[in-house]
């Protein structure tokens, strides 16, 4: 007892008592971390309510910030991984693997692929307190630039300052997070497209309200429900076992049936009596309504054969009389040999429209959480991913949308599965969907049991040990299995890009460069490469990642050509390079590029006004052409 008394005193502060008796009377004042929230306590006290103001929204600390980091653009480049892209089963590859933020990864997909995505599923962290979520990003905004961007006061800049650098996990945090990922997610959708978001209790209500101020209410498809756990948890101290976890699914356009719907089971229609019109089954007449709401489908039913009175249900019959007389004069009613069974009518398989039936709003039937353990257990000697989706929920999600070239996009890829998914899916019935993977390369830490092993594994296997190589990994094994099992002729490979940050150093070359230098020093092009920068332009100009290029040999200087736009990137042109270019222009029917885009920094002032003045000699030529002249830097 003393004991006990002593470790409660040194437990205690100042406050406590204040403390124990606002969380008594103030609940709502207190976060999940329980921290006394101040702001939320004045408002609630607050002697003047401005109702002008008031209205059905969510609205969280940083959500306009949030809004800033949609809006401004990405400054990482693209950079390839050339070895891995260049082998055989990557090299004509559609798949795409993003090492990066995925803020990033959106902003550079969104310059090639707006509108263009049919399927979004996405398991991002729930905020659970131990799942590991923090949000700490890294942009370096000060206070001050923060209270000009969003034109706020200088308390409420500190706070979104010490929210989005102090590695937070509150609901706010969360938010800020989520809400400019959702905001870039929704305009690579196609018009019909799908997103589908995998949550638990923790968010899921701030997410259903995020998603319908991003997606619109209305465009809320449902909330389903996935019994993600097989046997009860006896460990909670509320006495619930949590066995379930949702996932919020969102159209683009509400207008079109959102979903494929359920296959039906054609092995309940048969045809006993040899009826003309073919198979058949059962189907329930009993209404749905009191006789109060529909007095018109309330009445005795009689077959005119037997003169046996079945009565009516309590709800009374599916039709009114006019109906009903129409069905029997059809010879559709199934009636039974005494007046106690319930008449039935005939559903003609023949006769049943395109439409499948309704999709389940409970999902993942007979699929847990152990199942997704399991999948990836098979693939890898190690355990090496806590928690992963199982591929037969994220094949029934994207069945349930695809078609056959549609693309698939997961900018929270984790352990891959849904490229694994997309694979798998594709085995089984011949389909050409592709799978956009986007994943932090998050380092894992040999100190951390549940990283341990993956970590080790991937220094086994002599491969980085980040978080991506384990997503990558598990797709090269999965595609080997299925192969294997399958002989499917199917796009097994991916290609592989890093987003990069240029670094402070790189960032002060490129402010320190002056193009009326007489001479170019190609250093800054080193900083970044060749590939690099073409990759990043490539995408940037909408030709999307992985482009096939032409190279473009003049006379000692080569160029790159893809659709309409023509990349010199390196140092080295000279007039007859010029010269051969003309040429080409006016020689070559086929050789039209309306783009000139020049990596600044390898040409310095006189090289790009000889391109430049070249260029309009075009406009006098038979192809009249107008080419725009771009330098970039």
């Amino acid at each position: 007892m003393i004991k006990d008394i002593l470790q409660h005193n040194e437990a205690l502060t100042p406050n406590s008592q204040t403390l124990e008796v606002l969380q008594a009377h103030f609940p709502q004042c207190f976060n999940k971390e329980g921290f006394f929230d101040v702001d939320k306590f004045k408002e609630l006290i607050k002697a003047d309510v401005d109702i002008t103001h008031e209205g059905y929204d969510l609205n969280f600390l940083g959500k306009n910030y949030a809004k800033l980091l949609a809006s401004i653009d990405t400054t990482t480049v693209i950079q390839p991984d050339v070895e891995h892209n260049a082998k055989p089963e990557n090299a004509n590859s559609q798949n795409l693997y993003i090492s990066g933020d995925n803020l990033d990864g959106l902003k550079h997909l969104l310059k090639s692929y707006t509108g263009a995505v049919k399927c979004i599923y996405i398991d991002p962290p729930y905020n659970t307190g131990s799942d590991g979520f923090v949000y700490n990003d890294n942009f370096n905004f000060t206070p001050k630039e923060l209270i000009d961007k969003l034109s706020i006061s200088e308390e409420q800049a500190q706070k979104i300052f010490d929210l989005t650098t102090k590695g937070r996990a509150s609901h706010s945090a969360w938010l800020t997070f989520i809400y400019p990922r959702l905001l870039l997610a929704r305009d690579l959708l196609t018009s019909d497209g799908v997103i589908f978001i995998s949550i638990d209790d923790n968010e899921q209500a701030n997410l259903k309200l995020i998603c319908d101020s991003v997606f619109g209410e209305e465009a809320f498809v449902a909330q389903f429900i996935w019994k993600s756990r097989q046997n009860k948890d006896n460990r909670n101290i509320s006495g619930v076992s949590v066995d379930h976890e949702y996932v919020l699914c969102y159209t683009k356009n509400n207008e079109s049936r959102s979903l494929r719907g359920s296959d039906r089971k054609e092995e309940q229609y048969s045809n006993p009596d040899n009826d003309i019109r073919g198979d058949w089954a059962s189907g329930n007449m009993a209404g749905i309504l009191s006789e109060n709401e529909r007095p018109n489908c309330h009445y005795d039913l009689i077959n005119p054969k037997t003169g046996i009175n079945y009565g009516k249900p309590k709800m009374g019959w599916r039709y009114d009389q006019k109906t009903m007389a129409r069905l029997i004069s059809e010879d559709r009613i199934i009636w039974p040999e005494t007046q106690e069974g319930r008449p039935r009518r005939k559903v003609f398989l023949s006769e049943l429209s395109d439409v499948l039936a309704g999709y389940s709003s409970i999902i993942g039937n007979n699929v847990f959480t152990r199942t997704g353990t399991s999948e990836i257990n098979e693939l890898f000697p190690v355990k090496c991913f806590d928690f992963p989706k199982s591929i037969m929920l994220i094949k029934e999600i994207i069945d349930q949308t695809c078609s056959d070239n549609d693309i698939v996009l997961d900018f929270f890829s984790g352990s891959a599965t849904t490229a694994h998914a997309v694979m798998q899916l594709n085995s089984e019935d011949g389909g050409k969907r592709k799978f956009i993977s986007v994943q932090l390369p998050v380092t894992l830490d040999p100190n951390n049991a549940s990283q341990k092993t993956a970590y080790e594994f991937l220094q086994s296997i002599n491969l980085p040990t980040t978080l991506d190589f384990i997503g990558m990994e598990r797709i090269r094994r999965a595609a080997e299995k299925i192969k294997t099992t399958l002989h499917s002729d199917i796009d097994y490979g991916f290609k592989h890009y890093t987003l990069v940050e240029p670094s402070e150093d790189t960032i002060d070359k490129l402010e320190e460069f002056k193009d009326t230098e007489m001479f170019t020093n190609n250093d800054t092009l080193s900083l970044f490469g060749k590939e690099t920068v073409l990759e990043t332009w490539l995408v940037k100009d909408g030709y999307g990642f992985g482009a096939k290029v032409e190279n473009v040999k003049l006379a000692d200087y080569t160029a790159y050509l893809c659709g309409k736009h023509l990349y010199f990137i390196e140092a080295g042109i000279n007039e007859n390079d010029m010269v051969a270019l003309l040429d080409r222009y006016q020689q070559e029917p086929s050789f039209s590029p309306e783009n000139i885009v020049v990596f600044g920094y390898s040409f310095n002032f006189s090289q790009t006004e000889m391109l430049r003045k070249n260029l309009f000699v075009l406009r006098d030529t038979h192809k009249n052409l107008k080419a725009n002249f771009d330098i970039r830097y």
